[in-house]
């Protein structure tokens, strides 16, 4: 595949179909779970806007994804409490640990910026893989088209990180970077054990 349809497609490797099976059966882990990612999300953004004010268009684009990101966050409490669930303890996310293990530090401040964008990214379009399955797959009517609709949003940011990366650092460059990234996620996935208790 070349690189440019690897940028455009995303994802190279899909979520191994044991994870829908396992997850669908552990709904309560589920949501506990992905409250914390849609939390870590907005405070990701809003860490961005914090380290790099001077990007106007960074804080523009990012600042009603923080507002979104966090309304998801109270979308799930709500789903937690409709069913009779808490929030409780954040889990260890191994699937984040390890992606943050393959930024490349140095460069300039734009190539770092762009770098973290990329991470926003991958992990966007992993979610939003995530909640297509979640939408199509779990019997809870309710719960599947919950899951559309953070599916559409996700795709959205997914995009928009994308687009501000390009803003920052040449399309080849991003493109480029963005390749070895997905190659550098899919080779992640392979390595995780598949759990139905983590977004992720």
């Amino acid at each position: 595949m070349e690189a440019r349809d690897k940028f455009t497609l995303g994802l190279e490797l899909p979520t191994d179909p044991r994870w829908i099976n396992i997850a669908e059966k552990n709904i309560e882990d589920i949501l506990v779970d992905h409250a914390y990612c849609e939390q870590k999300a907005a405070s990701s953004c809003i860490s961005l806007i914090i380290q790099y004010p001077e990007k106007e268009n960074l804080v523009e684009e990012l600042t009603p994804i923080v507002a979104e990101e966090w309304s998801h966050f109270e979308r799930v409490l709500e789903e937690l409490k409709k069913r009779g669930y808490k929030l409780g303890f954040q889990r260890k996310d191994e699937y984040v640990e390890a992606l943050i293990k393959v930024v490349r530090p140095g460069g300039s401040r734009n190539h770092q910026l762009m770098e973290k964008l990329l991470m926003n990214a991958l992990i966007e379009a992993r979610s939003c893989e995530r909640f297509k399955l979640l939408w199509q797959h779990i019997p809870d009517q309710e719960l599947s088209v919950f899951y559309y609709e953070l599916m559409i949003s996700e795709a959205g940011h997914y995009k928009n990180f994308l687009r501000l990366a390009k803003s920052f650092m040449p399309e080849e460059i991003v493109q480029a970077r963005w390749c070895e990234l997905l190659e550098e996620e899919a080779a992640i996935m392979k390595s995780l054990e598949v759990r139905g208790d983590r977004m992720h």
